[in-house]
């Protein structure tokens, strides 16, 4: 008979080996985790549409204050743990904002200088936050450079280029550990819906949607997922053209949604459809939505929501009931110069009124919705089949 190989035991106190600086690091970021509680799901109460649940969960409570802060925690923790950063290592993102705060409070947390490259038309109060966290902004007049002025800006430090919108879909844990998607199912539980019909979430990084859609599929749940985009911006027609090189020459005016190129961290094969919204749309709906609440939200909610009302009327037309999920992203005091300011309307030819006359009947009596938008389901499947 063979004898057994022996059994190692550690000792009590533990191996003696540690990586010093990126532990403790590590350990810093996941307290911080451990400190912050989950994001309320709000249902939006809506008597007008009796039978469809309307929920948004609200990203704005986080710490630094947007949906974003989920993925700079995860893009940190993904950097450390692949000996990316280290003690004393610059950190570069290209960022329209709100990632850039959030990866700035992380970097001021572990102790390593941060830096933002950004558009130079990027709300004031947006700079001041990453600048509150000791973060530094890098602005720049062409917005279609933010990629190489990022990665160049890295190698002339001698830093870590985060990229956001490559690693945004392979940095979070899709299967689960409370990621946004698995929150939002245990917070439905106890509703009379606790399957939503649809998610509808935005084209930003794309990595939430990867995350959403891959979950619902891991899980088998039957819910179907919508991504809202913008004006200039090329998710969209990349994603009917299932051709992921289309490109769009002009800024969003939307942040946090709409890029000038196809992320490679956007799967269109986990999209049942896409939306895109025009932004004098999504600006009606944040004013909307805003006054619903009662609170600000950011425009990138606006587009989430227009989306979201306009499968609501799909289901309310066709008799169907059930809920429906979307984002809130961020707080609408980030954009008080820009978006809810009327003379930064005008300069940029956005009349939000008409359609804020739509959704507003809408949401009272329930009536036909008519707003129009460019809408398409995922070519490669039929609707519901994936």
């Amino acid at each position: 008979m063979s004898t057994p190989p022996p059994v190692f035991r550690h000792p009590a106190a533990g191996p003696n080996f540690r990586r010093g600086w990126a532990d403790d690091a590590v350990a810093a970021i996941e307290a911080d985790q451990c400190r912050t509680a989950d994001t309320h799901l709000i249902r939006l109460i809506v008597p007008a549409l009796a039978g469809i649940d309307l929920y948004l969960k609200d990203e704005s409570t986080h710490p630094t204050g947007s949906l974003k802060h989920r993925l700079a925690r995860s893009l940190f923790l993904y950097a450390l743990c692949n000996g990316h950063i280290r003690e004393g290592t610059p950190v570069v993102e290209a960022s329209s904002g709100s990632t850039a705060v959030s990866e700035a409070y992380f970097a001021q947390m572990i102790g390593v200088p941060f830096y933002a490259v950004m558009p130079r038309t990027t709300s004031a109060e947006k700079i001041a936050a990453i600048a509150h966290y000791g973060g530094n902004c890098h602005l720049i007049d062409d917005g279609r450079a933010l990629y190489a002025e990022a990665a160049a800006l890295a190698g002339r430090l001698g830093g870590h280029y985060m990229d956001q919108f490559t690693f945004a879909e392979r940095a979070t844990d899709w299967r689960g550990n409370n990621n946004i998607a698995e929150s939002i199912f245990t917070q439905l539980a106890g509703e009379r819906h606790p399957v939503p019909e649809w998610i509808v979430m935005g084209a930003g990084t794309g990595g939430t949607s990867a995350t959403i859609g891959r979950y619902l599929r891991y899980r088998r749940y039957p819910t179907r997922l919508c991504v809202a985009d913008v004006e200039h911006s090329a998710f969209f027609d990349a994603f009917c053209a299932g051709d992921c090189t289309r490109v769009c020459e002009r800024p969003s005016l939307i942040e946090g949604v709409g890029r000038p190129r196809c992320e490679p961290s956007f799967v269109p094969g986990v999209v049942d459809r896409m939306m895109k919204v025009p932004d004098a749309a999504s600006i009606a709906a944040m004013n909307v939505l805003t006054r619903r609440l009662p609170r600000s939200v950011g425009g990138s909610t606006g587009t989430n929501f227009l989306a979201l009302c306009r499968l609501a009327a799909e289901m309310r037309r066709t008799g169907q009931t059930g809920s429906l999920v979307t984002l809130i992203c961020d707080s609408g005091e980030r954009y008080r110069q820009t978006y809810y300011e009327p003379s930064w309307l005008a300069a940029r030819g956005l009349d939000p009124a008409p359609y804020e006359t739509a959704l507003a009947a809408f949401l009272e009596t329930g009536q036909s919705l008519t707003v129009a938008v460019q809408d398409a389901d995922n070519p490669c499947h039929s609707r519901g089949a994936a």
